[in-house]
């Protein structure tokens, strides 16, 4: 039988996580989805066996590919900043904008370093300096990386003055060039390292983790157009624009939780606050200790619940886990709130008013998502939970009454993404903007 030619006006959007791979069969048309497939991620075998039966479940083999991937541990980043307070700092957050996972921060100029404080990443993003100023820090930062021994990728995104000096130390190196994150004190520019860190890992690290050996491992690389992070939060922006307000995007995994927000800075605000660093309306954490499988120990320690240890365990164990009965499921809910409870905190922090020499300032941590107007459940064990289980799983998390002082969403309307779009929609947002958009009003219509 001749095979029939590709469906032009289908897409398969796939996302290959840690635990499960989830596909989403989108007409593009439409802007609309029309199939979903999920299948455990093949790790001990070949990563595109798992891809390939979701493929089969939607019976989708002549419909094109576009694929993100967080498996085999995701893309791991360390940060080399010149100095602790700006640039070490503005690192670590482009860094979490940039769908990795931050591994280990290094202030170069505090201490020497050698290569096992970078903690086994899969790139190092070099920052230091402001553009126009002193070079010898930032220069000495990147002697001092040479000198520990790593020879993976390094992305450079420090002072500009600084450029071809820097590329010449690491001239041995894969380097990518980027421009600087912190230009000058005061401002953070994340767009040309989050893009820079996207063609690492495309170029360097999904060969590099040995994922799929179809065709020498290209088949898989060639399909991949990010890592779900980065992706994920490609389309957050998308739903925040669509939606005009600020959205905050909650997604429980097996390893890992994600927090991401798209909040409008308030000026008033900004005036007051004492960021040495400047914030942005775009941010990203990742706690990489919360999950529901393979970081289900420590998040039950994190918790403070000693009676869900067992069940942990059992999750840690064998991550490929299914609920089977009424507590089994009870138990999955309780490791989530906890999940989702503490990467919300993490993420929004507190802030007072204090009044000292400088007169009435800000203190803070985190993002203020009091006036968040949406927010997004995402992850399995809210699209295949029971009826009710987001506001199971985000109770303690939401409202006015929360105690502590943070500074969570007051009065938000609370959907899941069920059917998995937001991934989707950041993979179809450079080739298909405008089917982006039509599917991120799509997650608007849903409710819990």
């Amino acid at each position: 039988m001749a095979e029939r030619p590709p469906r032009a006006g289908l897409r398969v959007c796939v996302d290959v996580g840690s635990t499960f791979t989830k596909a989403t069969l989108v007409d593009l048309d439409g802007g609309t989805v029309v199939g979903l497939a999920e299948h455990r991620t093949t790790l001990e075998t070949d990563v595109l066996d798992g891809v390939d039966a979701c493929v089969a479940a939607l019976d989708a083999h002549d419909v094109p590919l576009l694929v993100c991937s967080s498996a085999g541990g995701g893309l791991r980043i360390a940060v080399v900043g010149a100095e602790e307070l700006v640039t070490a700092e503005a690192g670590r957050r482009v860094a979490l904008s940039s769908g990795g996972k931050v591994v280990s921060v290094v202030a170069a100029a505090a201490r020497g370093f050698g290569v096992d404080d970078l903690a086994e990443p899969d790139v190092v993003l070099l920052t230091g300096g402001t553009d126009g100023g002193n070079t010898e820090v930032v220069v000495a930062a990147a002697r001092t990386l040479h000198a520990s021994g790593w020879r993976g990728p390094v992305v450079v995104a420090g002072n500009a003055d600084a450029a071809d000096e820097l590329v010449a130390v690491l001239a041995d190196l894969p380097v990518v060039l980027a421009d600087n994150v912190v230009p000058q004190i005061g401002v953070l520019r994340p767009e040309g390292a989050r893009a820079a860190i996207r063609e690492v890992f495309l170029s360097h690290v999904i060969g590099g983790k040995q994922l799929s050996a179809r065709d020498d491992g290209a088949a898989f690389v060639s399909l991949v157009r990010g890592a779900t992070p980065d992706v994920v939060l490609t389309g957050v922006e998308v739903l925040a624009r669509e939606h005009g307000q600020d959205v905050v995007v909650v997604d429980v995994g097996g390893a890992t939780t994600d927090v991401h927000s798209v909040v409008e800075l308030d000026p008033e605000d900004a005036g007051l606050a004492r960021d040495v660093v400047a914030p942005t309306s775009l941010t990203r954490t990742v706690e990489g200790d919360l999950g529901m499988r393979w970081s289900a120990l420590t998040t039950v320690e994190a918790g403070e619940r000693p009676d869900l240890l067992p069940a942990a365990r059992a999750r840690a164990e064998r991550p490929s886990y299914v609920p089977e009965s009424e507590g089994d499921r009870d138990d999955d809910e309780a490791i989530a709130r906890l999940a989702v409870g503490l990467a919300l905190r993490r993420h929004a922090g507190r802030s007072r008013v204090v009044v000292g020499p400088e007169g009435r300032v800000v203190e803070r941590t985190g993002t203020d998502l009091r006036e968040v107007g949406l927010v997004v459940a995402s992850g399995g064990v809210l699209r295949h939970g029971r009826a009710g289980v987001a506001d199971r799983v985000l109770e303690g998390s939401l409202g006015t009454d929360v105690e502590g002082g943070w500074q969570l969403p007051e009065h938000p309307h609370v959907v899941v993404d069920g059917d998995y779009v937001l991934a989707a929609v950041g993979l179809l947002a450079a080739t298909h903007p405008d089917v982006a958009c039509r599917l991120a009003r799509t997650v608007l219509r849903l409710g819990r």
